[in-house]
């Protein structure tokens, strides 16, 4: 058994405990400064400049700082507040309005059949071990699930996805060397064949600067569509929330060059950036006005159940405390 498979989330952990749990460390580096700016005085230059500063160091980025930054001053000259507690409703309110855009579940509708859902990302992001959790998640909701190793650069990478087809006992079409195209293309033919649900397809890992690499990707992407006219139905660009502010230069990326349908942020449980999602929502609002990408899963553990649809209020809720 590889080492990245661990045990299932014991019982009774709700996902708000899993998400309050993964948040930990961002929930900390914002909290121990807030909770000292909130029990203040007064409402001052120096609260801002230093609430600018907590912002900052949870990795919200300087565009979405700003935003706050206004939203809060606002609500400070609207209420006429003199004391930073009051502020502290106004931040949430702040928050709930960057991010409830991208707060979108994923659909997976029956006019497809099968649906297929193709995952791309930089190298190391968690596409793998992403599609072993979705897959779990999927076959809770009674969806017949096939697996495609796509990801034909890598051999640990079809042993990994092999691994997570026998743990959840679903089929996983790959193969030893080929193009990673065509490994698709059979899967998506299988799929229809056998009358699968759901068709996640693993691809390589790849930089943006890769340029080979990202033609590579189109070009699977066109595969897919003549194997389903319409497909891919989904591409979700996987994340790793570590990589902070650089999250925001991938997502520009890879949407330039698939036509990103929704993201997923990985390893939230490991860092202390995962202020980094209202970078991704603020770029996004003024990138492409009234067309946000949706964060469909947060990645907030290492268990099957820790993948969890992002929910924008439990966020906020666990974020702030």
């Amino acid at each position: 058994m590889l080492s990245f498979l661990k045990a299932d989330e014991k019982p009774g952990a709700s996902w708000g405990e899993r998400l309050k749990r993964g948040l930990a460390r961002t929930h900390e580096v914002l909290n121990r400064d807030l909770s000292d700016l909130f029990s203040g005085n007064r409402i001052d230059e120096v609260f801002f400049e230093e609430f600018e500063t907590t912002l900052l160091a949870a990795d919200v980025g300087v565009a979405a700082t700003g935003f706050l930054l206004e939203e809060m001053r606002a609500a400070a000259r609207r209420g006429g507040l003199r004391e930073p507690r009051e502020l502290k409703q106004a931040l949430r309110g702040a928050l709930l309005a960057l991010l409830k855009p991208i707060a979108v579940p994923l659909e997976i509708t029956t006019t497809h059949k099968p649906f297929i859902i193709m995952l791309a990302g930089v190298n190391g992001a968690g596409k793998t071990t992403s599609i072993g959790k979705l897959a779990r998640y999927y076959q809770q909701q009674g969806k017949t699930i096939l697996l495609a190793a796509g990801d034909t650069f890598r051999a640990a990478a079809r042993e990994q996805l092999q691994v997570w087809g026998e743990r959840n006992d679903v089929a996983v079409i790959t193969q030893q060397s080929g193009d990673a195209a065509a490994v698709i293309f059979d899967a998506v033919d299988a799929a229809r064949a056998r009358g699968i649900d759901i068709v996640l397809a693993d691809t390589a890992g790849r930089l943006p600067a890769q340029l080979h690499l990202m033609e590579e990707i189109k070009k699977i992407k066109r595969v897919i569509a003549k194997a389903e006219p319409g497909a891919p139905h989904e591409i979700l660009l996987v994340l790793d929330a570590n990589t902070g502010q650089n999250a925001v230069n991938q997502v520009k990326a890879f949407d330039a060059a698939l036509g990103v349908t929704g993201l997923v942020l990985t390893k939230l449980d490991g860092t202390a950036k995962g202020g980094v999602i209202c970078a991704i929502a603020y770029f996004r609002s003024n990138a492409a006005p009234g067309k946000p990408i949706p964060l469909r899963f947060l990645g907030v553990g290492e268990t099957l159940g820790d993948l969890l649809p992002f929910d924008a209020e439990e966020f906020v809720d666990a974020l702030l405390g």
